[in-house]
């Protein structure tokens, strides 16, 4: 009895201690000053969180339980710009979030933006809020902690994504880290036009949206990232890869449009929270498997594929040499016939790569094309494209049928006419001459 009476008397006295100073047990700084200073638009949290804290890590040492260890396994951010037509999407993937929540392994951070207009269920609450995803069984509300509300924070600012990805990693350390773009998406442009053409995150509030090399300016700014997905549409395209591909490692998308329900989070999480260890390979394949379960289960059409990011940069070469033996063969109509039959998605321009090769190889009379074709293809579906999984779809009111098998896992742009407009700036355009074959492929 007295030794627990001496035991609770130490706690209270260094309780208070902590409080007044406001310092972490650890000797660290002032958790909420830090934290402000990882984005001045985030409030800090009240003093009663940061000592509640504090007392948990406390309490634990004083009373023999094990010292707080290290980072978490994983952290995995999802910019979740719902501020458009997708808002009760969004809304129904916090809740999938919620189904299998954060643990002490694995954190599941959230920058959710809803607007007016689209959905009124959760309170009706607007603007951009700030979670650490808590398991919940109530699939009609979202019951997790708001950590910050940003007002009406432009979600379609490239720099609104650095903001998010950098206090989560501070507030949230881990070992590996993934960022999920959540939104609408349409593949490459550099326009920064208000108008809704190509690009990611389009915020109906500021009229914005992020293009392609700012997603690139994103991620090199953040520094190396494991894993970076895209549950938007159009995504897995080489124009988009190039950009961003010294940043990260491994890169989930999808060739054609993603239907409203995009990735099912609870069917992807759910195995990682289950094995926090996995790498950055196979939390990207776990992505691809929870998206393609889902909809092989409700039989839907679909593109989802995983791309190892350090082997785009063999691919210009790879593409170089393949275009330049096809025009040295003079076989333009064979590549105009294998690109009109190529597998295309919702943008006519937008086609599978490597179902293009495949093609161009298989109608070659050139040793040669067959040769540098074969290898490009090699790369695709050895080195470049780590997990692929499609399903075709079956058709329906607006569209028929489409093969998306024949999709190898990564597309490109095949303009038809004149390129569109930005696309030499691109990182992609630069680093190979992709631009002059596809223009070649349509001379008369």
């Amino acid at each position: 009895m007295i030794r627990k009476l001496s035991l609770s008397a130490i706690a209270v006295s260094l309780l208070a201690s902590v409080a007044a100073a406001e310092i972490g047990f650890d000797g660290a700084a002032d958790i909420r000053a830090e934290i402000a200073a990882m984005d001045p638009a985030v409030p800090a949290p009240a003093a009663a969180e940061a000592v509640d804290a504090d007392k948990g890590i406390l309490t634990d040492w004083l009373f023999g339980k094990p010292a707080p260890k290290g980072p978490a396994e994983w952290t995995i951010m999802v910019f979740g710009n719902g501020k458009n037509d997708l808002e009760p999407f969004l809304l129904k993937d916090l809740n999938e979030m919620e189904k299998i929540g954060s643990t002490d392994k694995v954190n599941i951070i959230v920058e959710a933006g809803r607007i007016e207009g689209y959905d009124g269920s959760d309170g009706d609450w607007k603007g951009v809020r700030r979670y650490r995803m808590t398991k919940d069984n109530d699939t009609r509300k979202v019951s997790s902690k708001v950590l910050a509300d940003l007002g009406d924070k432009d979600m379609g600012a490239y720099q609104s994504v650095i903001d998010f990805a950098k206090w989560a990693k501070t507030a949230y350390p881990a070992k590996k880290y993934m960022l999920i773009f959540w939104n609408h998406g349409a593949g490459w442009t550099k326009s920064g036009e208000r108008i809704i053409t190509k690009g990611i995150s389009y915020d109906e509030s500021s009229g914005n949206h992020i293009n392609t090399p700012q997603m690139g300016l994103i991620m090199k700014a953040l520094g190396k990232t494991d894993v970076v997905g895209t549950d938007a549409c159009l995504m897995q395209m080489a124009e988009v890869n190039y950009e961003i591909k010294d940043s990260v490692e491994y890169i989930v998308a999808s060739e054609e449009t993603e239907p409203g329900d995009g990735y099912t989070y609870d069917l992807f999480l759910g195995p990682v929270v289950a094995k926090p260890t996995m790498t950055a390979m196979e939390v990207g394949k776990a992505a691809v498997n929870g998206y393609a379960n889902h909809y092989d289960g409700i039989d839907q059409g679909y593109t989802q594929s995983l791309v190892k990011a350090s082997a785009m940069n063999q691919l210009p070469a790879l593409t170089d040499a393949f275009g330049a033996a096809v025009m040295a063969a003079g076989e333009k109509a064979l590549a105009k016939t294998s690109r009109d039959a190529t597998i295309n998605y919702a943008y006519d321009e937008n086609r599978d790569l490597g179902d293009f090769v495949r093609r161009v190889v298989a109608g070659t009379k050139s040793a040669e094309v067959k040769t540098k074709g074969q290898a490009l293809l090699n790369h695709i579906t050895g080195s470049l494209v780590i997990h692929n999984r499609t399903r075709d779809d079956k058709g329906g009111y607006w569209s028929g049928p489409k093969e998306y098998t024949l999709s190898k896992g990564i597309a490109a742009y095949f303009p038809k006419a004149s390129l569109g407009a930005g696309y030499t700036d691109l990182a992609w355009a630069k680093a190979s001459k992709w631009d002059e074959f596809t223009l070649w492929i349509n001379q008369p």
